[in-house]
């Protein structure tokens, strides 16, 4: 039985918490492989704890956080930079969701959410993200959402640490040239 599609709201500096405990877990399960297993296995709660405190505490304007919840909580987020490139658009910086809600429409209704948020806000209609080419379900997603990979590039480390890598892993650019486009 799918679960009932989430309740939607923006983030703010008292959701760092949850969102970094998300993102932890998310890496850990997709990113392995990629990012080294001492990494994943450390303080990476700590690492994006510290990404989320700074980034909800003073959202610029040309950011968005939205959350999804249910009943027990936190089941996924999404944080969109509006504008972010000239040629490309709005970035969606983050897309995660519940091991336990995947596949069950969430991720659908964040994406949604964010061109929402582009098409609202953005001076441009042009959306991207960068996926690890890893990553087949996500990739798969995208793909089924619209998305077009359009380019290759090495993934930088995580911290800016070069060690944190297993070789050289790659990411793909998946791009929506007009948000009215996602998830057609």
């Amino acid at each position: 039985m799918t679960a009932p599609h989430p309740h939607l709201r923006p983030a703010g500096p008292a959701d760092a918490e949850a969102v970094a405990l998300l993102h932890a877990d998310s890496w850990r399960r997709h990113y392995r492989g990629a990012y080294v297993d001492a990494f994943l296995d450390g303080d990476v709660v700590a690492d994006r704890r510290a990404v989320w405190t700074a980034r909800l505490g003073a959202e610029p304007a040309h950011g968005v956080t939205v959350l999804a919840e249910d009943a027990a909580g936190l089941v996924g987020f999404v944080h969109v930079v509006l504008d972010h490139d000239g040629r490309w658009g709005s970035l969606v910086d983050n897309l995660h969701v519940t091991n336990d809600r995947r596949r069950g429409g969430t991720g659908t209704v964040l994406l949604g959410r964010a061109a929402a948020a582009v098409a609202e806000r953005a001076a441009g209609p042009a959306l991207y993200l960068w996926v690890q080419e890893q990553n087949e379900a996500a990739r798969r997603f995208y793909r089924a959402m619209g998305g077009t990979v359009v380019e290759t590039a090495p993934i930088e480390p995580p911290g800016g640490v070069p060690q944190w890598l297993n070789g050289a892993p790659r990411k793909l650019r998946v791009a929506w040239p007009d948000v009215r486009s996602v998830g057609r």
